[in-house]
């Protein structure tokens, strides 16, 4: 009697990719719950009154997209081949809190009323001090709380990345070290440089990339895929091929924001349209604009840049300005070459097809998103 064997086919790499995908959103986003918990159970006992503070961290981090944490994940497992080294979850949810930091502080910069949905931290803040009638400046104490919950951030994600590189041997952990702090140091001179060039009445094309590169590509990007490839052992060659990506996709990913920034359905984004006009930012939207415009439109990008009275109807004149010119097109062309770059970038990555169809989607979805 012959016997019957019953064949089951193998998953598809795309339905790899999506549930590990989900493995490393929960990972990640326990490590983060933990680490805060412990620093607001800790706070909490100092005084029931300090947990506003840890309240904001927790409710802004639920609505994170883990970007930052996905590339560092699957550049980790590109490094092992697949395997889920120690250390790697504890980096990516260190480079979460980081980016937590940078935006709250951010959106005190800015005065931005809106994040992810919610109110700014420091709106937060502020609009609870007007509620309850405090004494002194709601805006004022919104201000210093939000810098205060940006300072724990900081210094809970350095607690996190260090965790992560403990278990390293000597040269890798001091190479972890070096990379952390690099990454750092580089989103805080990309975003003074942002701060400086709102206050000049041109567009310096260069400084502009600078930002583009320190602000957004490396620490979107770029060191997220270095350090989780770190941690797993990558060797030299890998390393360089994934900063690579980091310069390509970051880019693009951070010139679609631009775009966002202006053009964006604000219910989508989670964040107000039009404050990159209102504060002044330099993109290489309106580097482009300027090499394009007649006088009349001149004047009114000058008018409208760095205004914090212009008004809808002005702000709905210099979009059509952005797109009769064609400096929205051409930022959408910039976008299709940076991204082609890094697909073939990715193509030729030595890695595992899984982290290879994964990093693919994590690049197309940097550039093509919405929010």
């Amino acid at each position: 009697m012959q016997s019957i064997v019953q064949r089951t086919e193998a998953p598809a790499v795309d339905d790899l990719v999506l549930s590990r995908g989900r493995k490393i959103h929960a990972v990640v986003s326990e490590v983060l719950r933990n680490h805060v918990s412990d620093h607001s159970g800790f706070i909490g006992g100092l005084s029931p009154e300090v947990r506003p503070l840890t309240d904001a961290v927790m409710n802004t981090l639920a609505r994170g997209k883990r970007i930052r944490a996905q590339f560092c994940m699957w550049g980790a497992y590109g490094a092992s081949g697949g395997y889920l080294v120690t250390g790697v979850p504890e980096m990516a949810a260190a480079i979460e809190l980081f980016h937590l930091a940078a935006l709250i502080h951010d959106d005190v910069m800015d005065n931005s009323d809106t994040r992810r949905g919610l109110p700014a931290v420091h709106r937060q803040f502020a609009d609870d001090h007007a509620r309850r009638g405090l004494l002194g400046d709601s805006d004022n104490h919104g201000s210093a709380a939000a810098i205060l919950v940006g300072d724990m951030c900081m210094s809970w994600s350095d607690e996190l990345a260090m965790t992560a590189a403990d278990s390293l041997p000597v040269d890798a952990r001091r190479a972890v070290r070096v990379m952390w702090s690099q990454m750092r140091d580089e989103a805080y001179a990309g975003q003074y440089l942002d701060i400086l060039s709102q206050t000049e009445a041109t567009t310096s094309r260069s400084r502009t990339d600078l930002i583009l590169q320190l602000k957004s590509a490396k620490y979107t990007v770029s060191h997220p895929l270095r350090l989780g490839g770190t941690i797993a052992r990558a060797d030299d060659d890998l390393l360089d091929l994934y900063d690579q990506i980091g310069v390509t996709a970051g880019a693009a990913f951070q010139l679609r924001d631009d775009l966002l920034g202006v053009f964006g359905d604000p219910v989508v984004t989670g964040k107000p349209v039009n404050d990159d006009i209102r504060e002044g930012k330099r993109t290489l939207l309106i580097a482009e604009a300027e090499s394009r415009v007649d006088q009349a439109q001149r004047e009114l990008l000058m008018h409208c840049l760095g205004n914090p009275t212009v008004d809808d109807a002005e702000l709905d004149a210099l979009r059509s300005v952005l797109i009769a010119t064609g400096a929205d097109q051409a930022i959408e062309a910039r976008i299709g070459e940076l991204t082609a770059e890094a697909m073939q970038i990715v193509e030729s990555l030595p890695v595992d097809e899984i982290t290879r169809a994964a990093l693919t989607g994590l690049v197309e979805q940097c550039v093509s998103r919405t929010s």
